[in-house]
């Protein structure tokens, strides 16, 4: 899978035709109904123009790149994608750990969506990362950076996001796999239209269950449902439904140092389970008013439950056996979250300033909670226990966002736009009685600009730029942490970006230098606990992403892509958590940001074969703020240290047996290499060599 800036697969051409079409042309909206088909939303949109529309960096992975490389999670399809990387630290990807552009892929700074709706658990308050949608009902996906990612809040520093789901087809497909580690994967897919061609009905279910690598095994299911109809000839309406379940063997736990390098490959905490649930639904109106004019509105709600289960070690035995020794007595990080939000864009065609303009006005309301309890258990009852934790976190929120997409000429087109984003946050602890003062609560509010710009400069070379301000706003855990106000600022982060792409027939490239400028950013605990709850001070972010595609001929087409970020760094002093300040030296790494990434790949297609060889470098990284050198072993926190660069070669084939019947088979990491993906409580190891064959029937 080659994941390429410009869109993949045969090479589509953005020509100077199509650019000068979309100066003067309207894409009325980014929800797409032909065919009778559902509404959809997208970030990019569906053509040609609508890429060259974009003043950033775009980045698709079709359902062809999906079907050739036969990813195993939505990080491993993101993988290949310029500018991104991934902390690999479970085969299934249980947990997000997705970096962009020198942000650190241990923390949430880029906004993921599915069809246009937010997926993380909390985007105010609570962790983003505990639950990513699973690979098997997803169509394709949108990589959206620089001021077109405006549109979309809040946490759009690094860019946007979007999971697109598989619309239904009418009839009934199969698909099962099976492979290393015991695993097992089945799908079946439903749909059919009514007789009028106004209504469809389509469903996704899959089963996923493995002994896992190194025995973290796991049972997921995910149900996806989706229904719509037309009304009238101007409107649509769609539903849909997700029910996702995942019992996870897994642990903040890895190897002690001794263990990983004699080749160990035991689970270091065999009993710690990692629980989640969600369940998701969404209502999808769009409406063509007129010629110029369309209005989308999408109401969702999901629910999500986090079951952290956890023992205790005893810390004299872990250090005399050089491994976790565990006690009987295990703790409980449970969380629930909620989320309901409804959200409307209007666009329309308009020569109100004497240019053709296209604008579109969008408004947001949100509200989430988090039910966050600890609960303290021993083995004989592992799933019960006293509370020791007790609290309630809730934020409202309200986006206000404008653009104007003004086409100065027919091959310069201008886009300023603003965001607006205003958000309450509260905490309420069931612990304390409300006499004793059990409330907190803290609210900001953020005015993001910016301006963009696309200059069709040849039929092969359009030049595109923006800056912008983006934010990520302190969590509540965070902003309320001890039931005081901690006067966390959001951070906040001027992002520049000036980037090239092009198309011809047998080729396509895009080139984009990037600049991000945090004037605060948050420094998690587990990096340092100096810098636990502070504005944490000013990093520098800047690089350059660059990706290109040739059909060589005979069957033979090659990809390649790199992204360089020399510059992910403090800069100047920071705050301890007293508001003391902490001296550290300018130029110390952000965490988890490699300086190089790279991604290179050879595929053979002929006849009713399709084969794919690609590489993946990842370069050394960074585990905490003081950028300590050596792994730094510990019995009670965090491990310490860097770790080294490493490559993964995959191999994929798929053959069409028939019109019917697909077969495909993949090895992932063919050369077996041993490597670190990253450091928490001990060493997560990377996924050795694995083998997965399968195959999928069309009724």
């Amino acid at each position: 899978m080659s994941s390429r800036s410009l869109p993949p697969s045969r090479l589509r051409a953005i020509p100077l035709s199509v650019a000068m079409a979309i100066g003067g042309g309207f894409m009325l909206s980014s929800v797409v109904y032909a065919d009778n088909r559902l509404p959809q939303i997208h970030v990019v949109g569906t053509e040609e123009a609508d890429i060259a529309r974009q003043p950033g960096a775009v980045s698709m992975v079709s359902r062809e790149d999906m079907d050739k490389a036969q990813p195993r999670s939505t990080e491993d399809a993101l993988s290949r994608v310029p500018g991104v990387y991934i902390k690999r630290e479970e085969e299934s990807a249980v947990v997000a750990n997705i970096g962009i552009r020198g942000l650190s892929s241990a923390d949430y700074k880029t906004l993921i969506l599915e069809d246009g709706v937010p997926v993380a658990p909390g985007l105010f308050v609570g962790n983003g990362r505990y639950y990513n949608p699973r690979i098997q009902r997803i169509d394709n996906i949108e990589v959206l950076k620089g001021a077109s990612s405006l549109r979309y809040g809040p946490s759009t520093i690094g860019g946007v996001i979007n999971y697109r789901t598989k619309q239904p087809q009418d009839g009934a497909a199969v698909e099962l796999s099976g492979g290393s580690f015991g695993t097992l994967n089945s799908v079946l897919e439903l749909g059919g239209s009514a007789p009028s061609g106004d209504g469809v009905f389509g469903a996704v279910i899959s089963r996923s269950e493995s002994d896992g690598f190194m025995d973290k095994g796991y049972e997921a299911s995910d149900v996806m449902v989706k229904a719509g109809t037309a009304i009238g000839d101007d409107q649509w309406l769609a539903v849909k439904f997700t029910d996702y379940d995942n019992k996870a063997n897994i642990s903040y736990r890895g190897l002690f140092l001794d263990d990983y390098n004699a080749g160990a490959t035991y689970n270091p905490a065999p009993d710690d389970y990692f629980l989640t649930g969600r369940t998701s639904f969404d209502i999808n109106h769009a409406w063509d008013i007129n010629a110029s004019m369309t209005l989308n509105t999408v109401f969702y709600w999901s629910e999500m439950y986090r079951d952290y289960w956890r023992y205790g070690v005893d810390p004299t035995e872990t250090v005399t056996e050089g491994r976790w020794v565990f006690t009987d007595n295990l703790n409980g990080n449970n969380r629930a979250f909620e989320r309901t939000g409804v959200e409307s864009r209007l666009k329309v065609s308009h020569d109100a300033f004497g240019l053709p303009g296209e604008a579109e006005i969008g408004l947001r309301y949100m509200t989430e909670k988090m039910n966050d309890q600890t609960i303290a258990a021993v083995r004989e009852t592992p799933r019960t226990g006293t509370i020791s934790r007790d609290r309630v976190d809730t934020a409202d929120s309200v986006a206000l966002f404008v653009q104007n997409r003004f086409a100065v000429t027919d091959r310069l087109a201008v886009t300023p736009g603003v965001r607006v984003e205003r958000y309450e946050q509260k905490r309420k602890d069931l612990m304390i009685p409300a006499a004793n003062g059990s409330r907190a609560e803290t609210s900001n509010t953020e005015v993001l600009p910016g301006i963009g710009a696309t200059f069709q400069v040849s039929p092969l070379a359009q030049v595109f730029g923006s800056v912008y301000r983006a934010f990520s706003p302190a969590l509540n855990g965070d902003a309320l942490d001890g039931l005081q106000d901690q006067e966390l600022d959001a951070e906040r982060s001027t992002n520049i970006e000036l980037g090239v792409r092009g198309k011809g027939e047998r080729f396509g490239y895009e080139a984009t230098v990037f600049r991000m400028d945090f004037n605060n950013q948050i420094i998690p605990a587990n990096s340092n606990t100096n810098f636990q709850r502070t504005n944490g001070g000013k990093t520098f972010h800047q690089g350059i992403e660059a990706g290109v595609d040739y059909i060589v001929g005979g069957g033979f087409s090659v990809f390649a892509n790199a992204t360089y970020i020399p510059d992910a760094e403090f800069v100047g002093d920071r705050l301890d958590a007293d508001g003391v300040t902490v001296t550290t030296p300018d130029g110390n790494r952000v965490t988890y940001t490699p300086e190089w990434i790279g991604n290179a790949g050879i595929s053979y297609d002929v006849g009713s074969l399709q084969t794919l060889l690609s590489a993946n470098y990842t370069g050394a990284q960074f585990t905490d703020v003081l950028n300590t050198r050596d792994i730094q072993e510990s019995t009670s926190g965090f491990f310490t240290g860097r770790v080294d660069s490493y490559t993964t070669v995959d191999l994929s084939a798929r053959y069409a047996v028939n019109g019917q019947l697909d077969v495909f088979g993949s090895v992932k990491n063919l050369a077996d290499e041993r490597y670190i993906a990253s450091l928490r409580e001990g060493i997560y190891v990377g996924t050795e060599r694995s083998v997965e064959l399968g195959l999928r029937y069309q009724f």
